[in-house]
Formats: structure tokens, C-alpha cells, sequence
């Protein structure tokens, strides 16, 4: 392309150079006021959406024509308008409801059901009762509360009385009350639900109720199975007139709880076992009869257990010529739990040394270990504490 240059202008074979100035400006102009528009249209939707009243989510107990009961997230039911948008409602759906006049605006697509396993674990154990020393009264005891009833129904049936429907494990932590629940579903070849008891009262207000109902149903579906309750105190402590919104909810869970115990679909094949370290704070409630009605209690192990215990735990370990007596001896107010531990530690002395088998006095290096780190931990509770 050449310029052709005249008085007054500059000119060149497409046409005059102002003219192209003046298009490209135009044209930027018309980009960046089309991008502004576009600002200003976002930024209204937002400040229209900021000086909307956020809605609540309220369940439908009934619907007719226009007019719905709702439940609200504190358990309070209002009767109210359905707006005609909204279509046909039916019982147990989730409905966005407005809150100043409580009208129903439209339905939620949210889930009422939880996602149970991400609360509980679920799993089907192998622990034989092989594997369990020390506690023979205590099997003896579960094997009949819980393994001959899911094993052997016609049992009952014959002689026409109703099974327990759930039993209590109590003593001291270590002592193997959850090993002993685990072994019992490993005999009934049962679905084992672990839950803690902590866990089933939730932040917002009703949700600890409505995981245990799905809790329940979930077992019924696996059935047989076994809900195994860890930390029972927290959830079925006695009740206190007055409490915080949170004493209330705890309540409030523990009351269904109660429900789907004495329920009218009925338990089956499911079996209920609470755990708890504090039986003397539990509600009587949950200890009556049809219930948690059977109580096990698990003690500090003898001097005979210990080293029952002992030996199921180093079957599996090389070692050679290990005084038994010897160690147990020094193993006074242990637990199975601290037992198992002192193994494990007797292991790792052998491994520091490049060993391959383990002797006494690797095991009497190991309780040393774990006395002294339990009185490390009973000092600074007292510190803590006083």
C-alpha cells in the first residue's frame, strides 16, 4: 500500500486515514461500553440477591390444595400458603419456605437422607474367639445374649420368649469390650455398625435424631447386624430438667434412640451393643428391661489373664525361651490393650538391634517403657488438671 500526501490530508489506496482512526476508536468504544453493561447487569442480579431475606428449609408433614404443614428445623409445625408454582407437594419432602410469612416458595433438591457411612464404620471383622484371653466368663456371657439368638432363633421360638434385644459392655478402657463386640459379629458372620456416641448428636438442631433413624434403617437392610454404641454416656446420660440448646439435643437424640429400640418395625436380626466406661451416669431408661437390659463387666485383668493374654499376642512373634512369669510380674494394673502395646514395643527393641528374635529382656525394656509413659501422661493431667 502507498500514501498519497495532499494539502489537508493523508490519503492512502483504502481511503482516508481519519476515517480509519475514527472506526477503530468507534469500534474499541462499542467493546468496552458492551463490557460495562455487562458489569452494571452482574452487579444489580447481586445487589438484588443481597437484599433478599434468605429462606428456610422446612419438611412437608401434610399437603391439600394450597395449604401444606410444615415442620421447621426446631421441631415447631405451622400451618401455611403454597405458592402455585410449587406443584404438588407430598409428605417428607423439603420445601424453601419464606421468613417473614412462612409461605412455602419452592421445593428444595437436597437430599432428607444422609450419607450414614460417613458417620459410622461399617465392616464385617475377623477376630475369632481364639484371639480373646482372659475374658471366658464375659464370652460365655455375650455368646449367649447376642450369637445363640441371631444364630439360632428356633431356640426361643420353641420355648416361646423374646431374646434380649441388646446388651451393656462396661469397665475400664483397654479391657476389651469393643474386641469382644467384634468377635460376637465375627461368629454371627453379622454386618458390624461402630458408632460413637459423640458423633450422633449433631451441630444443628435435630440432625442427631434423624441420623439415628437412618442408622437403624441402614441395619435392618444389612441385617444380620450388630450396632455397636461406643461412649453410650454421652448420648444416654441422665436427664436434667433444665439444660442448654445443646443438653436438649443430646435429649432429643437419646429419645429416638429409645424409639428405635422399642419401635413398631421391630429389630430382627439386628442386636444393639452399648459400651461405656461411666455405667453410674447412664439414664435408667436405657437400662431397663427390652432394652440394654443385660449388663457385662469387664475388670482389670488377673494375674492368670495377663498371661493369657500375653501369650495370644506373642504366638506370632520369634522369640525364644521368654520368662513369662517374669514379665507379667511386672505388669500389675495393666490392660489387654497395654499388654499388646508392651509386644509391639518388645518388637521394636529387637529391630533397633538388628535382631530377629525377641527375648525377656526386650519385654521387660518394653513395660518399662510403658509405665514410664504413662506416668509422663499422669503428670501432665495433673498439671493440666491439678
Amino acid at each position: 500500500m502507498c500514501w498519497i500526501v495532499t494539502e489537508g490530508s493523508v490519503e492512502s489506496g483504502g481511503g482516508r486515514l481519519s476515517d480509519v482512526v475514527y472506526d477503530h476508536t468507534i469500534s474499541l468504544l462499542e467493546e468496552e461500553n458492551a463490557l460495562l453493561r455487562k458489569t452494571v447487569s452482574q452487579l444489580k442480579d447481586d445487589m438484588d440477591r443481597l437484599k433478599r431475606s434468605p429462606l428456610m428449609v422446612c419438611e412437608v408433614v401434610t399437603a391439600k390444595g394450597g395449604n401444606a404443614v410444615i415442620k421447621m428445623p426446631n421441631g415447631n409445625r405451622f400451618f401455611v400458603d403454597i405458592l402455585s408454582s410449587c406443584g404438588k407437594l407430598r409428605p417428607g419432602e423439603l420445601v424453601f419456605v419464606e421468613q417473614k410469612n412462612l409461605s412455602v416458595v419452592k421445593k428444595a433438591s437436597v437430599s432428607k437422607k444422609y450419607n450414614v457411612e460417613k458417620f459410622v464404620i461399617v465392616e464385617k471383622p475377623n477376630v475369632p474367639w481364639k484371639e480373646i484371653g482372659g475374658l471366658e466368663e464375659q464370652i460365655r456371657e455375650i455368646r449367649e445374649i447376642v450369637e445363640l439368638p441371631l444364630n439360632k432363633p428356633e431356640l426361643f421360638e420353641k420355648v416361646g420368649i423374646e431374646p434380649p434385644k441388646g446388651v451393656l459392655l462396661h469397665g475400664p478402657p483397654g479391657t476389651g469390650k469393643t474386641l469382644l463386640a467384634k468377635a460376637v459379629a465375627t461368629a454371627t458372620n453379622s454386618t458390624f455398625i461402630e458408632i460413637v456416641g459423640s458423633e450422633l448428636v449433631q451441630k444443628f438442631i435435630g440432625e442427631g435424631a434423624k441420623l439415628v433413624k437412618e442408622i437403624f434403617n441402614m441395619a435392618r437392610q444389612k441385617a444380620p447386624s450388630i450396632i455397636f454404641i461406643d461412649e453410650l454416656d454421652a448420648l444416654a446420660a441422665k436427664r436434667m430438667d433444665i439444660g442448654t440448646s445443646g443438653e436438649r439435643e443430646v435429649q432429643r437424640t437419646f429419645m429416638q434412640l429409645l424409639a428405635e429400640i422399642d419401635g413398631f418395625k421391630g429389630l430382627g436380626n439386628v442386636k444393639i451393643i452399648g459400651c461405656t466406661i461411666r455405667k453410674d451416669i447412664l439414664d435408667p431408661a436405657i437400662l431397663r428391661s427390652g432394652r440394654l437390659e443385660r449388663h457385662i463387666f469387664f475388670p482389670m485383668p488377673a494375674k492368670d489373664a495377663r498371661k493369657e493374654i500375653l501369650k495370644i499376642h506373642a504366638r506370632a512373634m520369634n522369640s525364644s525361651d521368654i520368662d513369662m512369669d517374669k514379665v507379667i510380674g511386672l505388669t500389675e494394673n495393666f490392660t489387654g490393650a497395654e499388654i499388646r502395646a508392651v509386644c509391639t514395643e518388645a518388637g521394636y527393641f529387637a529391630i533397633r538391634e538388628s535382631r530377629s528374635s525377641v527375648g525377656t529382656t526386650d519385654f521387660i525394656n518394653a513395660v518399662a517403657k510403658i509405665k514410664s509413659k504413662e506416668e509422663a501422661e499422669s503428670t501432665e493431667y495433673v498439671k493440666m488438671f491439678g
